[in-house]
């Protein structure tokens, strides 16, 4: 029995999120006795396959098939079933992002496998194996039992540690059953976004909502983003009345991210947002509303007028950096 981790990369690279799957996969290996493999899908070097050993990665599967360049749900779902049957893997860890919520139902359903999705912590039990997960957007959590024989753990990103343990591992090249018929997906363009932090890789995160009162408000929130090299984001009624990008609306129906420090700006708090925030390592809030909810999900508070607020929270962060 082994724990098998799916490794994403972007263009032939690992980013965090795959070395923080490693790191989580290595310590959930360590409380069932067992190693972990990595599975990589695509065009990926071996200089850069081996740096997924430094994070407890035992042995690595590179499946380098030219028709896997391609992102498609339906091929590497099957790629990823059948490495966890060659490996005999009772764990299968993904990452709770866009892909890993298109990957983890079809893999379920091939190995007729429980899934825990979006955990956060280590499993509290091994037997029976139980999972913590949070619940109704972070106000509540959840003890899940997973008892299939096979079980796959989506795990909120940004919510473990990364932890480097000394290692070499061995890297195996598989064929596989899979073949270009399941890739369904075509690539017609690529537009790449470039010099601005994308959200799902920011550490930080700036953040405004309605409480800017105008698009034309909007420096002083940016400046200190900069001051920060925090990435920026909005409420999805700024978004929505054309203040913002919509690829900055974050919330239940924007992007779902988990920094260590977000930063909301004249934002009330509603549901539906903090659905996309509530994983956050620390949240402070902003509002010249005392009873706004944001309070209630913030660590930290400050009650005042965003204009005031902000040109001094800029000139704090640019006498740290000196």
């Amino acid at each position: 029995m082994s724990v098998l981790v799916y490794t994403e990369n972007w263009d032939g690279k690992f980013k965090k999120l795959s070395f923080e799957l490693v790191s989580y996969a290595a310590a959930v290996a360590k409380m069932m006795n067992t190693s972990v493999t990595a599975l990589s899908i695509g065009n990926v070097s071996d200089d850069e396959l081996k740096t997924l050993g430094k994070y407890g990665a035992v042995k690595i599967l590179s499946a380098g098939n030219e028709f896997l360049s391609v992102l498609d749900s339906q091929a590497y779902s099957a790629v990823i079933s059948e490495a966890a049957l060659k490996e005999n893997a009772s764990v299968i860890i993904i990452s709770n992002n866009n892909t890993g919520k298109a990957l983890a139902p079809r893999i379920s359903v091939r190995l007729k496998a429980g899934v825990g999705s979006g955990v956060s912590r280590l499993p509290v039990n091994i037997s029976p194996f139980t999972v913590y997960k949070r619940a109704y957007s972070g106000n509540a959590y959840a003890h899940v039992v997973i008892k299939s024989d096979i079980k796959i753990l989506t795990l909120a990103q940004n919510s473990f540690d990364i932890a480097e343990t000394p290692g070499d591992a061995v890297i195996e090249k598989i064929s596989t059953g899979a073949d270009a018929s399941l890739v369904k997906t075509r690539v017609k363009d690529v537009k790449k976004q470039t010099g601005k932090m994308l959200l799902t890789d920011a550490d930080l995160v700036v953040s405004g909502g309605r409480g800017m009162k105008s698009p034309d408000n909007w420096a002083p929130l940016e400046e200190l983003a900069e001051a920060l090299g925090a990435a920026t984001a909005c409420s999805r009624p700024v978004s929505d009345e054309g203040w913002r990008p919509h690829e900055e609306h974050t919330g239940q129906t924007g992007k779902i991210i988990a920094p260590n420090l977000y930063i909301a700006v004249g934002i009330s708090g509603a549901t539906q947002h903090l659905a996309g925030v509530s994983s956050s390592k620390y949240i402070v809030a902003i509002n010249s509303d005392k009873d706004a909810p944001i309070f209630e999900a913030a660590q930290y508070g400050i009650v005042g007028d965003a204009m005031k607020v902000l040109p001094q929270l800029v000139t704090a962060a640019k006498e740290l950096k000196k």
